[in-house]
């Protein structure tokens, strides 16, 4: 069986909440829930159940698999995310860097 690791878990939550300019204070409105519930989950010291998994999922605009990543094996939507957040700031000569190093590393294993 896999255990949750509800700290990391609450750190993706945080991260992605950073990443949207959001204050635990605005995304608790959203969720419907108490700041101090929010930086609970935020901190891992309590389990999230899967309704406020999907409510924290909407109001941040991402899928759980990015939450989830370490539980969810077969899924690779959460590092198309990823990806995508990482060559969000390149230009266009580091986009062809990190697409020559990508070919090459996929290359190697073929």
């Amino acid at each position: 069986m896999i255990e949750l690791d509800y700290k990391k878990i609450g750190v993706r939550i945080k991260q992605e909440r950073l990443n949207r300019s959001i204050s635990q204070e605005k995304l608790a409105e959203l969720i419907n829930m108490s700041k101090e519930h929010v930086s609970h989950i935020e901190c891992g010291t309590t389990k999230l159940s899967l309704p406020t998994l999907v409510k924290l999922c909407n109001a941040l605009e991402i899928t759980p698999d990015l939450i989830l990543l370490d539980s969810i094996y077969k899924s690779k939507e959460y590092l198309k995310d990823e990806f995508a957040n990482i060559i969000k700031g390149c230009n266009e000569l580091d986009m062809r860097l990190i697409l020559d190093v990508a070919k090459a590393i996929v290359n190697v294993k073929k």
